[in-house]
């Protein structure tokens, strides 16, 4: 998802205001959207990238669609958008790291303190064995679930106060080992449910960034 696009400079110090949740937030910050996965096309399709595809998704609702732009600083590629109605929407980036789902942290860390995000201002899109696929949920908070994304991003941030969605994949079948599970592609027959999930997790995002409510 390369592009010739080229990233926007970090926020200057301003005003602040009420965010989601309450708390003062610099006026103009951004809202930072993290989709987890592994690099490379061999884990493009696979059921750990689902936060990936997720960003496509809202990349692609774009006018025209957002591409994105390798990071070096932060070792990510991101995309400057605008979600809500024209002339009201609020700024986001989309972002991924082009790490390993295992040591997200470091740059999910680097990029918000860049962009001077905080916390609240944060949602990451991740794999979710533990709910049924094509299921999502946005909350704020909570545990890790065994998830090694979110445990790194966790452990970077020194809090566990950030958005996150989790879209549904489902338990492995028999006793296939779940790290395995989670590396396979989603077969064609799911291709239907995948994209309705994808299109429900970017309906989520869109709807906490314009009301700030889950």
């Amino acid at each position: 998802m390369a592009s010739k696009q080229r990233p926007t400079k970090a926020p200057r110090a301003g005003r602040t205001q009420k965010g989601a949740t309450g708390s003062p937030v610099p006026e103009g910050t951004p809202w930072l959207i993290i989709g987890l996965g592994n690099p490379g096309p061999k884990y493009a399709n696979t059921r750990h990238n689902v936060g990936r595809m997720v960003l496509g998704e809202l990349a692609g609702r774009q006018v025209p669609q957002a591409s994105f732009a390798t990071h070096k600083r932060t070792n990510t590629e991101v995309a400057d958008v605008t979600i809500g109605p024209v002339g009201a929407g609020r700024k986001a980036i989309l972002a991924y790291p082009r790490t390993y789902m295992n040591v997200s942290g470091g740059p999910v860390k680097a990029l918000a303190e860049f962009y001077k995000i905080p916390a609240e201002r944060l949602i990451v899109i991740y794999d979710d064995l533990e709910r049924d696929p094509g299921d999502t949920q946005l909350r704020r908070g909570g545990g890790d679930k065994g998830h090694n994304g979110l445990k790194s991003i966790s452990s970077s941030l020194g809090t566990k106060d950030y958005w996150r969605l989790s879209c549904g994949i489902g338990r492995p079948p028999g006793r296939m080992d779940p790290a395995a599970y989670v590396l396979k592609p989603f077969p064609k027959s799911e291709d239907a449910d995948v994209a309705i999930m994808c299109a429900d997790a970017a309906d989520a995002v869109e709807r906490v960034i314009i009301t700030g409510q889950a």
